[in-house]
């Protein structure tokens, strides 16, 4: 759910963008994400007119080198399209395959990743497992072998604890949709100085998500081609508003939400997923194999929207989501329709 900052803005038509004034937004925009990313000096973010797949997949054609061979993390569903996405563009990929939910560890760096590699992916949160990576490992791994480290945090932003200059990353990506609470259409992409190094010296793939183009019209504060002019103003709202507020006190009211669900659970028969949960989300497995019976009655008898997964374990694995403009009164509702459920028999 949208704050009404942002709900403010999206209610307006839109703009003509190629104006000062829309420059002005968009450099500001630049600043305070660099800012909330801790990212090192000359870093640079660039925002695409695409979904959080499109931040990926321009990362992939842009920073990484023609036929490079690159490490990912494929823990679930958004690490195997990490996975497709560099096989799709020619890289051979050493895939670390972990099973669903569980920590990443140094023997499977080991095992799995060859001399030569020039770049470790990873979606910092897993989001179908809801499993929270441990970063300090990877970029202690990545610093070791001199790789280049892509970050997804597409959900992770915000509701976790991201310092690009301290894990040395070279790219970190995120979307408009998730814990920045905004319309969908948006991705928004730091680099690094090593990383805007290897989008200028890279062959150009490709026209749209040309980072290229994003990095050198985004100088002025334009996109090279038209956005999604409310999202970013939009974004523009939401970040003057986390700035001010501080960062730190919206990733501590997200860890609070997920803990007061979390807690309210322990006495039901309900499984969590992952070794090491994210805030962003609450993943539950379901020992009766009926996640979509329990969706379905939260959304027909509370009113609650809970999240279905995807493949092989949609009947196994329902989430919760901890992130957006939810209001103490909205998670106590939420626990209520919980407990009722599991009074139910449901779980």
């Amino acid at each position: 759910m949208s704050p009404s900052e942002v709900l403010e803005v999206s209610a307006k038509s839109t703009p003509y963008f190629r104006t000062p004034e829309f420059s002005q937004v968009m450099l500001e925009n630049e600043r305070i994400m660099l800012d909330l990313l801790s990212a090192p000096k000359d870093s640079r973010c660039v925002f695409l007119t695409a979904s959080g797949t499109g931040a990926m997949e321009a990362a992939v054609m842009s920073v990484l080198a023609p036929a490079e061979r690159v490490a990912v993390v494929n823990g679930g569903s958004f690490g195997q399209r990490f996975v497709d996405l560099c096989q799709l563009h020619g890289h051979n990929v050493n895939e670390i395959k972990l099973e669903f939910g569980r920590q990443v560890t140094r023997k499977n760096l080991e095992d799995a990743v060859e001399s030569g590699c020039g770049a470790l992916l990873v979606n910092m949160h897993e989001t179908s497992s809801g499993l929270l990576y441990d970063m300090r490992l990877l970029s202690e791994f990545c610093r070791e072998r001199e790789m280049l480290l892509i970050v997804d945090a597409v959900s992770a932003f915000i509701a976790e604890e991201i310092d690009m200059a301290a894990l040395g990353a070279d790219v970190v990506l995120t979307g408009s949709q998730k814990a920045l609470a905004c319309h969908p259409g948006i991705s928004l992409m730091a680099l690094s100085p090593r990383g805007q190094e290897r989008v200028a010296e890279n062959p150009e793939v490709c026209s749209y998500l040309s980072l290229k183009e994003a990095l050198r019209n985004g100088e002025r504060g334009q996109t090279p081609w038209t956005p999604a002019v409310n999202t970013l103003l939009e974004i523009n709202a939401r970040l003057r508003s986390i700035e001010a507020r501080g960062i730190d006190a919206e990733r501590a009211e997200i860890a609070s939400r997920a803990k007061a669900v979390r807690d309210a659970l322990t006495s039901t028969t309900l499984e969590m997923v992952p070794e090491n949960p994210s805030n962003a989300v609450t993943a539950l497995r379901c020992p009766a194999s009926n996640a979509k019976a329990i969706i379905e009655r939260a959304k027909t008898g509370y009113g609650m929207w809970l999240c279905p997964n995807g493949g092989a374990l949609c009947d196994e694995v329902f989430r919760i989501g901890h992130i957006g403009a939810i209001t103490e009164e909205d998670n106590d509702r939420l626990i209520d329709c919980l407990t009722s459920l599991s009074a139910e028999g449901l779980f």
